[in-house]
């Protein structure tokens, strides 16, 4: 996974509160589409390129697919970001 692909996942602002959401714990893609005003495809899209930078992953329980953030992937990003600004990892 490239830092690229994941820092450009963030850039957008639907997606950055898809990721707020999904703090609280795993959502199914309904429970996410009833905090937005767009279309379900849109909402899958999103989630599509969330899951690409692996911010995201999913899990099938029965019929349902539910979304949870993968914590991995962000600590790896604030430890880029905390070098940057001559921080020691913790």
């Amino acid at each position: 996974m490239s830092l690229q692909q994941t820092l450009k996942a963030l850039a957008d602002p639907t997606r950055r509160e898809i990721l707020n959401l999904l703090k609280t714990g795993k959502r199914s893609a309904g429970e996410i589409c009833q905090h937005f005003d767009i279309t379900p495809a849109a909402i899958s899209r999103h989630l599509s390129v969330l899951k690409d930078a692996d911010l995201i992953f999913d899990t099938r329980e029965g019929k349902y697919i539910f979304y949870q953030l993968n914590t991995s992937v962000l600590e790896e990003i604030l430890l880029w970001i905390s070098g940057l600004k001559g921080e020691e990892p913790l």
